[in-house]
């Protein structure tokens, strides 16, 4: 039987590109998604166009109530379209961006960053731990924000910083069942993310691009298959590591 990954935020974005990779590689995709359930279900059937499994499940990552039915929810879905209660991979991908300096930031960015990029990671992995399968693998996603500082996003990096420290923390934890953890530290990417701003404003672009050692801002692809390949069974004795995925920027 294929491989299982659930991949928190895929209906769009480096979680949608991960999916894809993963579909190439025959890992078979739980696709969450937040609102937009016709973005979900397209990534759905590209997935299964490329010869692998998917469902799409509807998830709010920063409402750690909701995590309890998400995962009864989540073992139906197991049962029915792969008869099993278990899955293998965990990616933590979902987030949001917001840009506010500190001065400026209110509490309630605060704790909405706090609950979709912190607590709801935690939280999450927590609750779907005892589905996920001994020997299996944990991403979670952090930001290269988190090791140079640009003006703006000192809430959403720190929030980034506690996930690499908890990712060494659920490393050492998990060892004994054979589960790797490591975090994926992606650099600029032109996505949509923090309203497109990477992807569409060609000043910040160039300015990103003339920081990094490639010479360019990275691409979806330069995320989703490196997740993909860390996943694969070539890289089991990686674990507990910060990878930083960003072309070499600010080095």
């Amino acid at each position: 039987m294929n491989k299982i990954a659930l991949v928190t935020g895929s209906s769009r974005g480096l979680g949608k590109n991960t999916v894809l990779h993963l579909a190439r590689k025959g890992v078979d995709s739980i696709v969450t998604y937040r609102s937009q359930k016709a973005e979900a279900d397209e990534v759905v059937k590209e997935i299964q166009q490329l010869g692998a499994k998917a469902v799409a499940l509807q998830l709010d990552t920063g409402k750690s109530d909701t995590f309890a039915d998400f995962a009864a929810q989540l073992k139906t879905v197991l049962n029915e379209n792969w008869q099993t209660d278990h899955f293998d991979y965990l990616v933590n991908n979902a987030g949001m961006g917001i840009h506010a300096s500190i001065a400026s930031t209110t509490e309630a960015q605060f704790d909405e960053l706090m609950n979709v990029h912190f607590k709801g990671v935690f939280f999450l992995t927590q609750t779907l731990l005892p589905m996920l399968n001994n020997g299996g693998r944990i991403i979670n996603l952090s930001s290269g924000l988190a090791r140079f500082s640009s003006p703006g996003y000192a809430a959403y990096a720190s929030m980034k910083g506690a996930i690499e420290v908890f990712s060494r923390y659920l490393a050492q934890e998990l060892g004994s069942r054979q589960i790797t953890v490591n975090v994926v530290a992606p650099g600029a990417i032109e996505t949509d993310f923090g309203g497109g701003l990477i992807r569409d404003n060609a000043e910040i672009n160039q300015r990103v691009a003339a920081m990094t050692a490639l010479g360019r801002v990275g691409v979806p692809d330069d995320i989703g298959a490196m997740i993909a390949s860390l996943l694969s069974d070539d890289n089991r004795w990686i674990n507990a590591q910060r990878i930083e995925v960003s072309g070499g920027t600010l080095i």
